[in-house]
């Protein structure tokens, strides 16, 4: 059993070997390839923007409290109690913050008001209804159409032909047709339901080979089309250096697709999605191979029906600097992430939407802004990651006395809510979606209490949040374990097969909701299989089958 555990392993790592060696720059070409201005997918936008999304605030405030506990002789001057205030000094509280007196000024006050959401003015759900007779390729292709992998055919093509030229010609190379291409995306694809590390781990006879799709094509031909596969084949002539030029025409396209088919519920939330790491890397590489793979190049960021999971919207962000949109030079992470938090909403304003939001994005100026737009939002607070610039220091700091559990706090500058709750640790919300004068008895269980014991009084903003953020987090447990684990050293190439796993988890929220699930009942897994069988054209895929 030992030995055949060991040969498992060292077939895959040949084949991660195998696949390394078929990296090629990207840059390859640099600024004297053909103008890709005539590609149907091209145009040029903004790189987007992420950082990690923190829940757990808890432990923070916790540690804030101890810190002030300790300086309790320091500070006895400056703060009561539990609903003590701060005398302005500017180390009482994070910076930006109002001391009593400044926040009396500014319009703060401890005298509730009842606010009243005005009515979405959405109907959420598929956009178009789909026959019952629909396959899992009819839902894929709402995001993926034809068009799209035409485009990746004409494209990759055209890059092969370039390289050979500048490198000499490739015997084993014929031009790659639409049947091929839509084999290859099935054959990466059949990685997130067959978990394996590299993808030509398929043909091999180990532990993690799939004979039953591995006849379709050859190993060899696979590889050809894996070596010169591009969107972009060449940078565009305009003058544009974004980092993402080789991938962002299909984010664009991808992002159209999602704004059609899908009319999101009126409660949304904005936050990084998990992307799973696969168990067999982290058990068979090196520490130091683990600590590089972990550091990616680009984080992404979504818009996120709770009603539903479906992602409405996505925003990527290279870390290093590539972009050249302005982003990348922004140093101050609040502000960087209200820029994304932005560039998420853009499509949303008028409609009443409520967003939810993680403390990286929190802040009195954004939520300001977009209750302008008629977006209604409601965040989790840190004072070490949010921008507390224009909030009262009082409901900011720990005081010396411990609150009771399910005690709070509430200060409101005209319909902003500021939320103070204590369960074994302060927890601060802004919103000004949900009245402050509301209070509900929560079950103590979820994401933000850990602990299962029993019913404590909060304020609706807390109960909404932690029932809303615990769906999302129970979704991305559940459907991160679904995406494509073919890794590619391109960050250009990670982007694009972490948007197809999005989009597939998309399409089968589609799928679900849709009469075609009525006829015959997928699970995730089995959705994905019969999408990988699809797009290889092996057999009769209808619904029924």
């Amino acid at each position: 059993m030992a030995e055949c555990g060991r040969k498992a392993l060292s077939l895959l790592e040949a084949a991660r070997s195998r696949y390394e060696s078929l990296q090629i720059s990207d840059d390859v070409f640099g600024e004297s390839g053909d103008d890709s201005s005539d590609n149907p997918f091209y145009s040029t936008s903004g790189d987007s923007d992420s950082d990690n999304y923190i829940a757990e605030v808890g432990e923070e405030e916790q540690q804030q409290h101890r810190h002030h506990q300790k300086r309790g002789d320091e500070e006895s001057g400056r703060s009561g109690g539990a609903g003590g205030g701060s005398s302005g000094s500017s180390g009482a509280g994070p910076p930006g913050s109002l001391s009593r007196s400044q926040a009396e000024e500014e319009g703060w006050t401890e005298a509730l008001q009842d606010i009243t959401l005005p009515p979405y003015k959405e109907t959420y759900g598929p956009a178009q209804k789909m026959p019952a007779t629909a396959t899992a390729m009819d839902f894929f292709q709402l995001f993926v159409p034809d068009n799209c992998i035409q485009n990746m055919v004409a494209q990759t093509n055209m890059y092969a032909k370039k390289f050979q030229e500048r490198f000499g010609s490739d015997e084993g190379w014929h031009p790659v047709t639409a049947q091929e291409m839509k084999a290859f995306l099935g054959f990466v694809t059949s990685t997130s339901v067959h978990r394996c590390e590299s993808v030509l781990s398929i043909w091999s006879s180990g532990f993690f080979s799939n004979r039953s799709i591995a006849l379709k094509m050859s190993q060899a031909r696979f590889e050809k089309i894996l070596k010169y596969f591009h969107i972009v084949a060449f940078r565009p002539s305009q003058g544009s250096n974004q980092g993402l030029y080789k991938i962002q025409p299909f984010l664009d396209s991808l992002q159209q697709s999602f704004s059609f088919t899908f009319r999101p519920s009126q409660t949304q939330v904005l936050h990084e999605p998990l992307i799973d790491e696969d168990p067999v890397f982290i058990t068979t590489c090196t520490e130091r191979e683990l600590r590089k793979r972990k550091k990616r190049k680009f984080s992404l960021w979504v818009r996120q029906c709770t009603s539903t999971g479906f992602i409405c919207q996505i925003s990527v962000r290279l870390k290093e600097g590539q972009g050249t949109d302005g982003l990348a030079t922004l140093k101050n992470k609040p502000q960087l992430h209200s820029l994304v938090a932005k560039q998420l909403c853009q499509n949303i304003s008028g409609k009443n939407t409520i967003i939810f939001t993680g403390p990286s994005i929190t802040s009195l100026s954004l939520f300001t802004e977009f209750s302008k737009q008629d977006i209604y939002c409601c965040g989790l607070l840190s004072t070490r990651k949010s921008d507390c610039t224009g909030l009262p220091q009082s409901m900011l700091v720990c005081g010396s006395t411990p609150a009771q559990r399910g005690h709070s706090r509430v200060m409101m500058k005209g319909s902003m809510s500021l939320i103070s709750w204590y369960n074994k640790g302060h927890f601060r919300f802004l919103t000004n979606a949900y009245s402050p004068t509301k209070q509900v008895s929560v079950f103590v269980a979820g994401m933000i209490i850990k602990r299962k014991s029993g019913e404590i009084p909060c304020p609706l903003a807390v109960e909404a949040f932690a029932a809303h953020l615990s769906y999302i987090c129970k979704y991305d447990d559940k459907y991160s374990k679904y995406f494509i684990f073919h890794k590619p050293n391109k960050t250009w190439q990670q982007v694009f097969w972490l948007s197809i796993s999005i989009a597939i988890n998309n399409a089968y929220i589609l799928y679900k909701m849709s009469d075609a699930y009525t006829v015959k009942r997928y699970s995730r897994a089995q959705f994905g299989e019969r999408l990988v069988r699809e797009l290889l054209d092996l057999d009769d895929c209808s619904p029924t089958q």
